[in-house]
């Protein structure tokens, strides 16, 4: 990781009354290095590496803070399993997850503000921003007949 994205994510996180410990630096380290999406079992492991004493509640309460600073983006597997990755440049995107191999793809080029303003003007609901998730199942998946057992 660059040590002016550190430098940056330190100082989001000093704002926000968090420390860049060198626990959450490891964290950091594991997320930014991938362009997969991770568990937190995974990043476990890599970190685990560098620090064979941190706990895994460590590693849960780090991403916790990082999604609710917007830093890492968190997607949510139908098993109630999640995975992390670090948000890109490209900034807002959505997932189709894969509900046979895990896989997560992202997908750019959001266009909801039609919907969001709809809603809004229908509900009354202040709408701050929104999460959108297909799940399904991939090319290799479907190649591979891993759906032919689900209810149609």
């Amino acid at each position: 990781m660059k040590t002016d994205a550190l430098t940056g994510i330190a100082g989001i996180l000093r704002k926000n009354t968090y420390k860049m410990t060198p626990q959450r630096r490891a964290v950091l380290e594991v997320i930014t290095g991938s362009h997969d999406h991770l568990t937190p079992q995974a990043i476990y492991r890599r970190v685990q590496k560098k620090y064979p004493a941190i706990g895994l509640v460590t590693i849960y309460r780090t991403l916790e803070i990082l999604a609710d600073l917007n830093l890492v983006c968190r997607v949510h597997a139908e098993d109630n399993c999640r995975s992390y990755l670090m948000r890109r440049p490209n900034g807002h995107h959505h997932h189709m997850v894969c509900k046979s191999c895990g896989e997560v793809i992202d997908i750019t080029g959001c266009n909801l503000d039609e919907l969001e303003q709809r809603l809004s003007r229908e509900t009354g609901f202040k709408i701050d921003g929104h999460l959108l998730e297909f799940n399904g199942h991939c090319r290799a998946c479907l190649d591979r007949g891993e759906n032919d057992n689900e209810q149609r």
